[in-house]
């Protein structure tokens, strides 16, 4: 609602002009009323208005200096001058004024309301383009860039969490197109060899960060639509899709190569993914990526692979879900005939096709142990020398590789010692404080553990001090506050962004918890911040 001040000498023109319109229909409110210009001066120093209707003759200060102030001291303020004399000097005043209308008492309804209305339009078209302003702003902030990098992680790593959540995500973040276009994966890292040397300044940890900067700073460049992310399980590789057939993304891939060689002096590997339409379809292209850097990665090393070799997945997503299962519920026997019998099926169809299903297990396993808050001793190894994976060659010495990391994963998980427990429960914050923005619930959190939802809800409060509920609420809340200090978005933005479920529900908490409500608080932290500025 627009607020409205009202200034004339006589209170029955006052409240007739109140009387004459449907302030509500036009979206404004009659805030304030004054009967001259020096009490009107007083309250807009008090209280922001939009919208100024005054008479011209008034005691005190007339309509004149009352408009000539306006305009020095509030130059957005939108004046209407209703007066019942035609003069010259006071319509060369209300010109110089850059008065939005001026009108002769007695005034009609439909007058009155029609120039209401204009200056309405005009402030919704301002307040439309300040609106615009502020989420462009907010865009090229860093705090929008992690954002957007975790949205894309959200869509490669977790259950899809369907079309209507997703479809809404993605336009805030400006990728609601690549939802229909057909996309592929990249994965980028340096070869192993790049620090097989005695070199300490080119160790992996020297190398990475320069690597990334290097790297991200190229993709910003690239004219094609592409994005650029990390995934933090895998800190040594930069991962990104792009739009395009396979020309475009081998095109990207060969001058990224180029670009990092001639700063790094190592020409990295990348891995071209599968192609893949839909984001339901996005975690399969993004492990086909994966694969496809580490089939890569084990040829540079004079691994030399079949012919075709690609990134394609082996392991279908059910099978998945089967083995995933089978290793947080620690059943061991279950889980080594799933593992013999994909192997071996594997094995007997190409050489090819078992070193896929070798990384895609372990990439599993891997990521389900990171999740549950373990990381068993070998963890990593293939990751880290993905030409280990040459020694495997049969279905007996890959299962057994991969049951002995599967095995120490189980014990960690079925341990019950404190330490385990206190381990899943940094796993289950991490997770919250990476995914507040989405839906989360206990008895989600819980299976995803592995645990009781009853059992794990009083062992999250034992550990953490708060209930699960709370603490969820409290880092939203943080998360809110930052935003409405630190941006301009309104609060259905800013709801949606923190995981609130609709804007009324966030502003009820927020009074509750702040005894405030967010505009409010907003105001007041704009207020403070222009007190604390340095005198000049």
């Amino acid at each position: 609602m627009y607020r409205v001040m009202i200034v004339d000498d006589e209170p029955e023109i006052r409240m007739g002009l109140r009387l004459k319109v449907d302030w509500d229909l036009l979206g404004l409110t009659v805030a304030a009323e004054a009967s001259n210009g020096v009490e009107a001066l007083e309250k807009l120093e008090v209280d922001p208005y939009d919208i100024v209707v005054t008479d011209m003759n008034m005691p005190a200060m007339n309509g004149v200096s009352l408009l000539e102030a306006c305009r020095l001291r509030y130059p957005q303020l939108k004046l209407i001058v209703i007066t019942g004399y035609e003069d010259f000097h006071y319509a060369h005043a209300a010109l110089k004024s850059k008065v939005r209308d001026y009108l002769l008492k007695p005034v009609s309804q439909d007058e009155l309301t029609e120039a209401l209305s204009k200056v309405v339009r005009e402030l919704e078209e301002a307040r439309s383009a300040m609106n615009q302003q502020e989420v462009t702003q907010w865009r090229m902030t860093r705090y929008f860039k992690e954002m957007k990098e975790h949205f894309l992680v959200h869509l490669v790593k977790e259950e899809w969490a369907g079309a209507s959540v997703v479809q809404e995500r993605s336009k805030w973040f400006q990728l609601d197109s690549w939802g229909a276009a057909p996309v592929r994966f990249l994965a980028a890292g340096l070869p192993v060899r790049a620090w097989q040397g005695t070199d300490e300044e080119r160790t992996p940890d020297k190398l990475r960060l320069p690597f990334e900067l290097i790297g991200r700073e190229f993709a910003e460049s690239w004219e094609e639509p592409l994005e650029v992310f990390r995934d933090p399980n895998y800190p040594g590789l930069l991962h990104a899709v792009i739009q395009g057939d396979l020309d475009s993304a081998q095109r990207f891939a060969r001058a990224f190569k180029d670009c990092v060689s001639r700063q790094l002096a190592y020409e990295p590997v990348v891995g071209v993914g599968e192609p893949v339409l839909g984001f339901e379809a996005w975690k399969e292209g993004y492990l086909s990526a994966l694969l496809a850097w580490n089939m890569t990665e084990s040829r540079t090393q004079g691994w030399e692979q079949d012919s075709g070799a690609g990134g394609k997945v082996v392991l279908s997503e059910d099978t998945a879900k089967i083995v995933q299962k089978y290793l947080l519920r620690g059943e061991f026997e279950q889980f080594r005939q799933v593992l013999r019998r994909e192997l071996g099926a594997a094995f007997s169809h190409s050489g090819v096709q078992f070193v896929k299903l070798i990384f895609q297990l372990y990439v599993l396993m891997d990521t389900t142990a990171h999740n549950a808050g373990v990381r068993p001793v070998g963890s990593g190894q293939l990751w880290i020398r993905p030409g280990l994976v040459h020694s495997l060659n049969t279905v007996e010495k890959a299962e057994e590789f991969l049951m002995s990391l599967g095995t120490a994963i189980m014990r960690q998980l079925k341990s019950g010692s404190e330490d385990a427990e206190q381990s899943m429960i940094e796993a289950a914050q991490q997770y919250i404080q990476e995914n507040y923005m989405y839906e989360i619930s206990l008895s989600m959190l819980a299976e995803r553990f592995n645990y009781h939802p009853t059992y794990f809800s009083e062992l999250f409060k034992a550990k953490v001090g708060t209930t699960f509920i709370q603490y969820v609420t409290d880092l939203r809340m943080k998360q809110a506050v930052h935003l409405l200090e630190d941006t301009g978005l309104g609060l259905a933005d800013i709801s949606e962004l923190t995981g609130f479920s609709n804007a009324s529900y966030f502003s009820s908490k927020f009074k509750k918890l702040y005894g405030m409500s967010p505009s409010d608080y907003r105001q007041q932290a704009s207020e403070k911040f222009n007190n604390e500025e340095p005198k000049k």
